[in-house]
């Protein structure tokens, strides 16, 4: 067989090699990346680069099960050692979609909208498969909403969330909402546990990352509807809306699990990983705003007496 022809069936993994096919794939906003049967990723383009921090020198011939991305779904599940979208596709040979969390480089996490696509050699049979993901965090109306805010004096210049004045009459317009309409609202107290601790051990400077990008997780941890802002210090709160029991319970795990999940890497190497207390609570009748926020804090004292890095509902 000619040399042309070895190219031209030459294997699929490594196609994009080709300096027209890479230069087209780091044009795309999306992430993209390809992995084999033993899900070893063999090419990585600058959109996911972008999207995760890592650069294709510190992926490409690593497995995604080696803890790169730490894909977790909703529920904090994680999907790498499992049955994810890239072992589904090879498996059963279709696309498959969906949503899920990645960990970025610098330690948060962020959503994206992942699809997969199984990858065939020239006999049909399944060598691989490719994955196109995209950040799902709706970054321009997020970056529409900080300049509002910073017009307003709204935010919180640290971690870019809304500030306590936002988060007090965003409070209060929910509270009329509840007495008028009777929809069920609650509040998340969440607390990073042992600040102190970090800060002596690492340095105020990365107590305020850690703080940055637990604001991230959390952000991208609750739905679209909710509003969480930093409360002041290390305290930060979320106002949610149409929720009951079971469900409060839910986000306030989920955010628990995202921020266990961190691992924030300093300039010596050395990485923290992170734990927040939560307390959840819903508005009763007549309750004021003040007095939710009250029993959520002494919810949240109550998960650190416990233990920490966990919530408590009520």
């Amino acid at each position: 067989m000619g040399t042309d022809e070895s190219k031209k069936a030459g294997d699929p993994l490594t196609q994009p090699d080709s300096g027209f096919y890479r230069e087209l794939l780091d044009h795309l906003s999306d992430g993209v990346y390809f992995v084999d049967r033993e899900r070893r990723i063999h090419y990585w383009n600058e959109g996911a680069r972008r999207l995760t921090g890592y650069g294709a020198e510190e992926v490409v011939g690593r497995r995604c099960q080696d803890g790169i991305l730490c894909h977790t779904d909703p529920s904090g599940r994680d999907v790498c050692r499992g049955q994810c979208p890239l072992a589904s596709s090879m498996k059963d040979g279709v696309q498959h979609e969906g949503y899920l969390f990645l960990r970025h480089k610098q330690g948060r996490r962020v959503p994206i909208w992942v699809r997969v696509q199984p990858i065939r050699g020239a006999d049909g049979s399944i060598v691989g498969a490719v994955e196109i993901f995209s950040d799902d965090t709706a970054g321009t109306e997020e970056r529409r909403k900080v300049a509002v805010m910073q017009r307003l004096a709204f935010l919180d210049h640290l971690t870019e969330l809304p500030n306590r004045r936002f988060l007090e009459i965003t409070l209060q317009t929910a509270l009329a909402e509840f007495e008028g309409q009777k929809d069920a609202l609650g509040v998340l107290m969440v607390d990073l546990d042992n600040l102190k601790g970090i800060n002596d051990t690492f340095g105020h400077s990365f107590g305020d990352e850690a703080l940055k990008q637990i604001a991230k997780t959390l952000s991208s941890s609750l739905r679209p509807t909710d509003t969480v802002g930093r409360w002041g210090g290390d305290e930060f709160l979320a106002i949610v809306r149409e929720v009951n029991r079971e469900s409060l319970l839910l986000l306030a795990e989920r955010c628990a699990e995202h921020v266990r999940q961190i691992s924030i890497p300093n300039q010596n190497g050395k990485v923290l990983a992170a734990s927040v207390s939560v307390g959840a609570a819903l508005c009763r009748a007549e309750e004021s705003g003040e007095d939710l926020v009250q029993r959520a804090d002494r919810l949240l004292y109550l998960s650190k007496a416990r233990g920490k890095n966990q919530a408590t509902v009520e």
